[in-house]
C-alpha cells in the first residue's frame, strides 16, 4: 500500500554539488539578482531572507508569480555545502514540545541560531494543501553573508515557467503540466541534522 511522502522530508532538485531553491521578488531586485549572478542592493541584507526547495510551495507563496512584489520567480543553485550548513546551524522557528523539552531550551537555541526552520504544508499542481510538509530555511544577516557571497553558485528566472504551469493547470492539460513541473526527489540529510531540523518529529 503506498503510504505518500513521509510527513517531513526535504525533496528538491540537486547535483553532486549544488541544490536549487526558490525565492520570488519584485523585478527591481530580480534583474539586478541576475545580472550579478547574486543578491544586491536593493536587496536588503539585514532582512531575514527564506529560501525553499519546493517549486509549487513557491508558486503558492507567490501566486505563480502575479503577487505584487512577488512578479519574478527566481531559481538559485547552492552548494550544498552551504546548504547543509544552513541545516546544521538551525532551529526551529517556533517551539515544539516534541523536539526541545522546554521552551527555554528551544530560546536559547533560537538566539544561538542564524538559520530558522520551518515545516509547511505542502501544495499539489492547484496549490492546495497536501498532507506532507515542505521544508523553508529562514536566513539571518549571519547566514545571509555566506548565502550571498560563498553559496550561490547561479540564479535563472523561471518566473515564464510558472506562467506555463499556471496556463496548462488552468486548462487541465496534464502532458504539459507533467513535462513543465520540475522534478524533485527527496535530500538525504545525516541523522544528526535530521534531528536538529525537526524531521523525525511525529505529528
Amino acid at each position: 500500500m503506498d503510504t505518500g511522502p513521509p510527513r517531513r522530508q526535504i525533496r528538491a532538485q540537486f547535483d553532486d554539488h549544488t541544490i536549487r531553491v526558490y525565492q520570488a521578488y519584485s523585478p527591481h531586485i530580480a534583474t539586478r539578482a541576475l545580472r550579478a549572478q547574486t543578491f544586491v542592493a536593493p536587496f536588503k541584507m539585514s532582512r531575514m531572507t527564506w529560501i525553499k526547495p519546493s517549486f509549487l510551495w513557491m508558486m503558492y507563496r507567490c501566486g505563480w508569480g502575479r503577487k505584487p512584489g512577488q512578479e519574478s520567480v527566481l531559481a538559485i543553485d547552492i552548494s550544498r555545502a552551504g546548504f547543509e550548513w544552513a541545516l546544521h546551524n538551525s532551529c526551529l522557528s517556533h517551539f515544539d514540545a516534541a523536539h526541545d523539552e522546554t521552551e527555554e531550551q528551544w530560546t536559547l537555541r533560537k538566539e544561538n541560531s542564524p538559520v530558522r526552520i520551518q515545516w509547511d504544508p505542502e501544495r499539489d499542481i492547484r496549490l492546495e494543501r497536501l498532507e506532507h510538509r515542505s521544508i523553508q530555511i529562514g536566513l539571518s544577516e549571519a547566514a545571509i553573508e555566506k548565502y550571498v557571497h560563498e553559496w550561490i553558485q547561479r540564479i535563472s528566472d523561471v518566473t515564464e515557467l510558472a506562467h506555463k504551469l499556471e496556463t496548462a493547470v488552468a486548462n487541465n492539460d496534464a502532458a504539459s503540466v507533467q513535462s513543465l513541473l520540475p522534478a524533485e526527489l527527496p535530500y538525504s540529510v545525516p541523522g544528526e541534522i535530521q534531528s536538529r531540523i525537526g524531521m523525525l518529529i511525529d505529528e
